[in-house]
């Protein structure tokens, strides 16, 4: 397994993690991707450790909590040999501050994610997204608070716009409180608008990228085929809802690109795809989800080879799309304002 920098902080993180979205699956939401119990959890987590994949991303509001409860089980007796993350921001229950990223709910949602990881620390814990309404003075100086506390190691944020990040990291440069090192995000093939802003951004403030959904929202798997009907699964029963749309021709050019590329290596689509974005610039992890172990090792063989450069200039050129403004118009100025890729 392959290491790297987790943006500009010491550790050192393996180049895949665990997503544990599928543990303890229940909801209509999180149901569609898995309900892993903890039998079942342990034999992924195990297979994991052996590969090398020593990272685990979960969240509170993953099942309502029931992903951490089944992550920590699953990792009773072996935390000592792994790296947790996860999150909070998003509304955990009625309680009218049981929300968003104020001192209040940031220290109660850590503790409630302690008492459910059954650990006495988070070794990277994430703002799932902005919040808007809570001074970002707050919010860091009570993620300080924590890191100080020995609670949390490290901090990062998700789902940011540039701005957001920009506005945080200057923050904790006047105040002198620990910052962001690493953002969360969505990135694929089919899903490249992180390019545009937040990766040139995370090039000059050494912020790495956690890549979340790398298979498009369960698209890139292989089983969505040009003129088919869907196959049975997630995505049939609904599980695209509440991910990003994609049209269907252009997914169709990006698989057809996917199975070019796919013979020429002797891979599966899915592990091109997930090898594709380990080669883009500021990603440090990319975070798989497998509701089963032959889904978990298929995965697995994304890494230990690269793609080649006509390689890579095939899927680049299938899912290259045109930015939003002013990226497109930067582009025309590349000789003083280079884009990180083409």
């Amino acid at each position: 397994m392959e290491y790297r920098q987790l943006g500009r902080s010491g550790l050192k993180v393996p180049v895949l993690s665990y997503g544990t979205g599928t543990f303890g699956g229940t909801g209509e939401f999180f149901g569609r991707w898995g309900n892993s119990d903890v039998k079942d959890a342990t034999r992924l987590v195990d297979i994991c450790l052996e590969a090398g994949v020593n990272l685990f991303d979960t969240a509170d509001i993953y099942s309502s909590g029931a992903s951490e409860e089944v992550l920590g089980q699953a990792l009773k007796g072996k935390r000592d040999q792994a790296l947790i993350s996860t999150k909070s921001t998003f509304r955990f229950s009625d309680e009218v501050n049981d929300v968003g990223s104020s001192r209040y709910h940031i220290i109660k949602a850590c503790e409630a994610s302690l008492k459910r990881l059954g650990t006495d620390h988070i070794d990277i814990y994430f703002m799932h997204g902005f919040d808007a309404q809570t001074p970002v003075d707050e919010t860091l100086s009570a993620l300080d608070n924590l890191v100080t506390s020995g609670k949390v190691r490290y901090i990062g944020c998700s789902n940011f716009s540039g701005w957001h990040l920009m506005k945080s990291l200057s923050t904790s440069e006047k105040y002198g409180l620990a910052r962001y090192v690493v953002y969360q995000g969505y990135y694929s093939l089919v899903g490249r608008d992180y390019e545009f802003e937040l990766m040139p951004l995370g090039l000059d403030q050494g912020v790495g990228l956690m890549v979340w959904s790398p298979l498009g929202w369960g698209r890139l798997t292989g089983k969505i085929r040009r003129g088919q009907p869907l196959p049975k699964g997630r995505i049939e029963s609904g599980g695209a809802v509440g991910g990003p749309e994609v049209a269907d021709d252009y997914l169709y050019d990006v698989v057809d690109a996917l199975d070019v590329v796919a013979k020429q290596t002797g891979k599966t689509v899915a592990q091109v795809a997930l090898n594709w974005l380990l080669q883009r610039p500021t990603v440090c992890n990319v975070i798989i989800g497998a509701r089963n172990e032959q889904q978990l090792r298929d995965n697995l063989g994304a890494v230990g080879w690269n793609l080649n450069e006509e390689q890579v200039a095939i899927l680049d050129a299938a899912s290259k799309r045109t930015p939003v403004y002013p990226y497109w118009h930067q582009q025309g100025f590349a000789e003083r304002n280079p884009f990180p890729v083409s």
